[in-house]
């Protein structure tokens, strides 16, 4: 509607302008084509607004549709699939992906206006009024498109390698900024930051690429498809057309006022399919993290009595790993409730792996995991993370107070709860003491504007306020300082008091009382026992045990080493 009212507003002041310039022009004629020419120009440009205005409406509202819809899949999603996803991919698709959409969504009709209605009408104003001079305006379309066919060479190849660069890029600088103090005191380059600048010069390659095939076609766009040609071969052949008597000053003057939008039109259309190439490839990622499937949910849910865990002939293989070997193979381990189970073994033994079983971040391939009696996967995923409390060695804080990031546990909890678990996790007295704002005091992105142990207190003190029954535990003072670390373990035991414990081991020290350790070898169980027994068997967990004494016994001094007495 505003094309075609925009071309015919421009057609009035053409017969307005042409009969002011004839001989014998009457007032009243040029008149009423005035009053058209403006009620066609203004009548174009308010249907272009209201079109861009219901346009973005429409655009924004799919934005949080789309974004609700995903933050569900992600939500209803495994964990440890959206771990494998990564923080890269998502962002990509939550945010850039979507965006795609809404300007494919807020420019179409704009576009399709200027870009399609607008010239057509053109077209058929000149071809109506004076087909000659449409045939001067269709000498250079064919040109024009050329143009527009070159540089849509290789467009699909080049869009892949550029979306997958920048999902690097973006994982790059996620983990950049958010290990920023790790980075700037340790990295020498060829670690964190040599990822984040080789994930930048494949961007940037991939950009050079695209634009070094469009170099010659982006000379052409910038000499063809703009006005003046158009209005140079306009002028060349109407000109003398007009001295020969073939055609009037009023044919002219249309042609020169509407002749230049068939061309103008391709600059819109361009972009228009720019937005398209981008919102399809858009539309696909969002499309597979919508459709992505959810942790199967029981049609029977059943609730766990107690808080035993059991696993039976369990074995798991990481997806997209078939043909290695299983991350855990054929798993039995019994757990009674109120016990504590100790894992210990090489980096990369299952340790890990076995531990989010019980939360379900995967299923099993086969065998079962057994919650209080009943196999996880009969059990609703949110009763099942209530009987959970899991506290990781690299602590995780929302951007937030203090108070909400205790409270996540439970968002009904009260005041006096919450300060009861800070108490009990010993987080008390420095949220009080030292935060500015005590419990109100935000927290930072990620807790950044804490000191790890602060962090890893207050995700202690949520474990406690949820009242979970089971405890997953990665060890929690891995890397503190004893002052530290001495509060953490005071907490850890106020946590697990009572409860099934399952601890993944860094410290051999810190695990001695544990009622089993279970050792495990290439994700097999190697050995299980209590500390003495298997000192004593002289096996795996007896020579990690002499590895542990052997490094308790060295200190440094004076920058040479020494042995101490432990």
């Amino acid at each position: 509607m505003s094309g075609v009212s925009a071309v015919a507003g421009f057609v009035c002041v053409a017969y307005a302008v042409g009969r002011l310039l004839a001989d014998d022009p009457s007032g009243a004629v040029v008149t009423r084509w005035t009053l058209g020419a403006l009620a066609g120009l203004l009548g174009g440009f308010g249907a272009r607004w209201f079109a861009e205005h219901i346009a973005h409406e429409a655009s924004y509202e799919l934005e949080v549709v789309l974004r609700r819809r995903l933050a569900d899949s992600l939500a209803r999603m495994p964990l440890g699939e959206v771990q494998r996803l990564g923080a890269g991919r998502i962002k990509k698709v939550v945010q850039d992906d979507v965006k795609s959409l809404h300007n494919v969504v807020a420019d179409a009709l704009p576009f399709l206006g200027s870009g399609v209605a607008q010239p057509v009408a053109a077209l058929i104003a000149l071809g109506v009024v004076q087909w000659r001079m449409l045939l001067a305006v269709l000498l250079i379309i064919p040109v024009a498109f050329a143009v527009f066919s070159l540089m849509a060479r290789d467009y699909g190849t080049q869009r892949e390698r550029y979306n997958t660069a920048n999902e690097n890029v973006n994982a790059a600088v996620v983990e950049f900024v958010q290990g920023m103090p790790v980075v700037r005191t340790f990295d020498d380059g060829r670690a964190s930051f040599g990822r984040f600048s080789t994930a930048v010069e494949e961007f940037t390659d991939a950009v050079a690429a695209w634009m070094a095939t469009t170099r010659s076609s982006g000379l052409l766009h910038r000499l063809f498809i703009v006005p003046l040609p158009t209005l140079l071969i306009v002028a060349a052949t109407g000109v003398p057309m007009l001295d020969a008597g073939w055609i009037s000053l009023t044919d002219l003057l249309l042609a020169l006022l509407v002749g230049t939008m068939p061309i103008e039109a391709v600059s819109p259309l361009m972009h228009l399919t720019n937005h398209i190439n981008d919102a399809k490839a858009g539309a696909i990622r969002v499309t597979e993290l919508l459709d992505a499937p959810p942790l199967p949910e029981p049609d029977d849910p059943r609730e766990p009595h107690g808080c035993a865990v059991h696993f039976e002939s369990v074995t798991f293989r990481y997806p997209g790993r078939e043909g290695r070997r299983p991350a855990l193979d054929g798993i039995d381990l019994q757990i009674p409730e109120g016990t504590v189970c100790a894992l210990v073994g090489a980096s990369g033994s299952g340790k890990s792996t076995l531990a989010r079983l019980i939360p379900r971040f995967h299923d099993v391939d086969s065998g079962t995991v057994r919650v209080g009696g009943e196999d996880v996967r009969d059990i609703a995923t949110d009763v099942l993370l209530r009987h959970v409390a899991l506290v990781f060695q690299d602590p995780f804080l929302v951007t937030g107070t203090v108070a909400e990031n205790i409270r996540l546990a439970r968002p009904d909890a009260t005041d006096a709860e919450v300060r009861a678990a800070a108490e009990a996790a010993a987080a008390h007295d420095f949220i009080v003491r030292e935060l500015p704002d005590g419990y109100d005091t935000q927290v930072g992105e990620r807790g950044g504007l804490l000191s790890g142990g602060q962090r890893q207190r207050i995700t202690i003190a949520r474990a406690i306020l949820s009242r979970a029954p089971i405890v997953v535990l990665d060890e929690a003072t891995a890397f503190t300082d004893p002052e530290t670390e001495a509060a953490i373990q005071q907490a850890v035991a106020r946590l697990t008091r009572g409860r099934t414990v399952l601890v993944i081991a860094h410290r051999l020290s810190t695990i001695t009382d544990a009622d089993q350790i279970v050792v495990l070898d290439q994700g097999r169980i190697a050995e299980r026992g209590r500390h003495a027994e298997l000192v004593a068997a002289a096996g795996h967990y007896a020579r990690l045990w002499a590895g542990h004494q052997q490094a308790a016994a060295w200190g440094m001094t004076g920058g040479r080493t020494r042995e101490v007495n432990p």
